[in-house]
C-alpha cells in the first residue's frame, strides 16, 4: 500500500510541477524543419487525391487499383502517374475535403510515365507548381500522397540524388526518363501519381516509383514535362519524332575533336529497316556528331531534340564516317505508341 501511495505522490508533484511551468507551446516547440514541413502539408493536402480504379482484365475479370493524383486547375485537372491509370478510362478521385469525384482519363503517356485526369464537377484547390532544374542535392522536399488508402499522408526527406534516369515503356517503343529525383521522402504503394514538393509547397515532381530501401523516385516538373502535361491536357495525347536508331556515347577521333570542338558522338549500333534514318542513308558504326545544329554526345541529348516539331521536316545531320565528316539529310516520322 505505501509504494501505491509513494507512486500517487510522485504523478501528483509531476502533475502540479506541469501546471506551474507548462513550458513553451505546440506552436513555440516546433523546430523550423517541422515548421516548414506542417506549413507544406497545409497547403497541399488539399490538392492531392487519392485514386480508386478499376481495370477490365482478359476473360471478363476486374481488377481493382489505387494511386494518388494532384490538382493542377481549379476546373478539375489532375496529374498522376500513367502507370496508375493504365488500362482505365475512369475512376472515383477522393478528395481530403470528403468529396467523392468521378473522373476520366484524359490522355496518358507511358513514356515519360505522366498522365492527365479530369474529375467531374469539381472545384479544386490547384497546387503551385515549381521548377525541377533548380533543386539541389540535400534541399528538403516533402511527398504528399494516399499509401495504403491513408489519405493525407505526409513524408518527409531530401532530395538524396539528381539527374538519375530510369527506362519506361510502352509495349512498343522505350526510353529513359531523365533527370528524375531520387528522394529518402518515404514512399509506399499508393504514393505513385502524388505530388513531391519543396519547402515553400511548390510541385517539383510526380511519385512515380520505389527505388529501394529508404529511396523513393518523382518525374521531374520542369519545362520538358511541362510541355507533355500541357499536350495531353489539350491533345490527349504527346507527340514523338522517330528516326530509327539506336547508339550510345563514343569518344570523338583526337583530330575531330580538336577541329569540332567537341569530345563525344553518338554511335550508331542499330539502324531500323526502312526508318528514317536509313532513308537518309545513315549506317552503323556511324557517329552522328549534331542533328538539326544541335550538338549530340549521347542518346539522352538525341532523345530531346525527338520532339513533335521536328516531325516531317527536314533535318541536317553532320556524321563521322571513316575518317569522312559526311552532310546528311533525315526527315523524323511520329513515333507510333
Amino acid at each position: 500500500m505505501s509504494s501505491i501511495q509513494f507512486v500517487d505522490a510522485l504523478l501528483a508533484d509531476a502533475d502540479r510541477d506541469q501546471r506551474a511551468d507548462p513550458g513553451p507551446s505546440d506552436e513555440e516547440a516546433l523546430d523550423a524543419y517541422s515548421q516548414v514541413v506542417s506549413g507544406v502539408a497545409e497547403r497541399v493536402i488539399g490538392s492531392v487525391a487519392s485514386l480508386r480504379i478499376s481495370r477490365r482484365l482478359s476473360g471478363g475479370r476486374q481488377a481493382q487499383g489505387s494511386g494518388s493524383a494532384a490538382a493542377i486547375t481549379p476546373d478539375g485537372f489532375l496529374v498522376t502517374s500513367a502507370h496508375v491509370v493504365e488500362g482505365a478510362g475512369k475512376g472515383r478521385a477522393s478528395m481530403a475535403d470528403g468529396r467523392e469525384l468521378r473522373f476520366e482519363v484524359v490522355g496518358r503517356d507511358a513514356l515519360s510515365d505522366l498522365a492527365v485526369i479530369r474529375a467531374s464537377g469539381a472545384d479544386l484547390e490547384p497546387v503551385s507548381l515549381g521548377n525541377a532544374d533548380r533543386l539541389r542535392v540535400g534541399q528538403l522536399v516533402v511527398a504528399v500522397g494516399n499509401p495504403m488508402g491513408l489519405a493525407g499522408s505526409v513524408t518527409a526527406g531530401v532530395v538524396s540524388a539528381l539527374g538519375r534516369s530510369f527506362p519506361t515503356s510502352d509495349g512498343r517503343a522505350s526510353r529513359l526518363v531523365e533527370n528524375v529525383i531520387q528522394t529518402d521522402a518515404a514512399l509506399n504503394p499508393g504514393n505513385s501519381g502524388g505530388a513531391l514538393v519543396d519547402g515553400r509547397g511548390h510541385m517539383v515532381g510526380v511519385n512515380t516509383a520505389v527505388a529501394g530501401i529508404g529511396l523513393g523516385l518523382a518525374v521531374p516538373v520542369n519545362a520538358t514535362t511541362r510541355r507533355i502535361i500541357a499536350a495531353l491536357m489539350r491533345d490527349g495525347r504527346f507527340r514523338r519524332a522517330f528516326i530509327g536508331i539506336a547508339g550510345g556515347s563514343r569518344p570523338l577521333p583526337p583530330r575531330v575533336a580538336q577541329v569540332l570542338d567537341r569530345t563525344a558522338g553518338v554511335e550508331v549500333v542499330q539502324v531500323v529497316d526502312g526508318s528514317p534514318a536509313a532513308r537518309a542513308g545513315l549506317r552503323n558504326e556511324d557517329l552522328i556528331i549534331d542533328l538539326d545544329g544541335a550538338p549530340v554526345a549521347d542518346a539522352g541529348d538525341l532523345q530531346r531534340l525527338m520532339v513533335g516539331e521536328r516531325i516531317g521536316r527536314p533535318l541536317p545531320v553532320r556524321a563521322f564516317r571513316g575518317g569522312e565528316l559526311l552532310e546528311l539529310t533525315v526527315v523524323p516520322v511520329e513515333l507510333q505508341h
